[in-house]
């Protein structure tokens, strides 16, 4: 099948599904592998299933994207693939060696703002996970802070502290610190959420520029379908609780360009059908 969508095919068509199983082809093993995995957190009351045997598979480069409504379980598996959450069933496979906690090779964004240190400098900010992991030295450090600080054009803004920047500013802050450390995969909690649409609209282009200049791998968590579309080349959808891999569809045609298109609207109205397809997630076991 094609896999990239053609900007001239008709809306019906510009949306490829992917078949349940199917990988794109020609392409090499996977970055990012996730293979069965149902994950649970207990209430007072019960035991809650949030993911139920989720297959998906990451490949370097990719902009993928878990799209779903709030409680699917998305943010839970977001904090598998970093590590700070073991499935009851199932594995997640990083680079071919099984994830058994947090690394370095994953590194998250929050949609929090107040996640930077108020105390330390853009720069200190940015160099200090360098330094705290003992990845680089001192002067090598503020090194590759300095230069991604220039990626996220905040280099004006290397001595300013946390609360002298704008909400959208902190975010780049807390993109570039994540960048710094060249994690493998670079992990996305709806980390524009909070933001009016306007810097919303400008993070979605700033991050999408910073992808075409580095190629990083990126896993997105929203429940945007327009910014689903927008950042990811490849969405997953997933069902109301508990969480269920619901369709695959890639979305390379897209572009923040194409917003307001015929063909972009009608792939948001392809994907909200089956966001909100009523049909039961046939196998998801009942709460105990």
């Amino acid at each position: 099948m094609t896999l990239v969508a053609d900007r001239t095919a008709p809306p019906e068509a510009a949306l490829p599904e992917l078949q349940s199983g199917e990988a794109p082809a020609a392409l090499p093993a996977p970055l990012l592998r996730i293979a069965g995995v149902s994950l649970e957190y207990r209430t007072p009351e019960r035991v809650v299933r949030a993911t139920h045997r989720i297959d998906l598979d990451i490949h370097r480069a990719d902009r993928f994207v878990l799209l779903g409504p709030s409680g699917c379980g998305k943010s839970t598996l977001l904090k598998a693939v970093a590590g700070f959450q073991t499935p009851v069933e199932g594995e997640i496979v990083l680079d071919g060696r099984p994830v058994r906690g947090p690394g370095p090779d994953r590194i998250v964004v929050f949609q929090e703002f107040d996640q930077l240190p108020p105390w330390k400098t853009v720069l200190q900010n940015v160099a200090f996970p360098l330094r705290a992991s003992r990845t680089l030295g001192r002067r090598e450090a503020e090194a590759r802070a300095r230069h991604v600080i220039d990626k996220v054009g905040l280099s004006r803004f290397a001595g300013s502290y946390p609360h002298q920047l704008s909400g959208g500013m902190k975010q780049r802050v807390a993109i570039a610190r994540a960048l710094a450390m060249e994690p493998k995969v670079l992990l996305m909690d709806e980390p524009f959420a909070a933001l009016d649409a306007l810097t919303r609209r400008r993070m979605q282009e700033e991050l999408l520029a910073l992808w075409d200049e580095v190629r990083f791998t990126l896993l997105f968590v929203t429940h945007s379908i327009e910014e689903a579309l927008v950042v990811g080349n490849r969405v997953a959808v997933l069902s109301p609780h508990p969480g269920r891999v619901r369709g695959e569809f890639n979305s390379h045609a897209f572009d923040l360009a194409s917003v307001g298109s015929a063909a972009f609207q009608a792939a948001v109205q392809r994907l909200h059908q089956r966001l909100f397809d009523s049909s039961p997630a046939a196998g998801a076991p009942a709460p105990r």
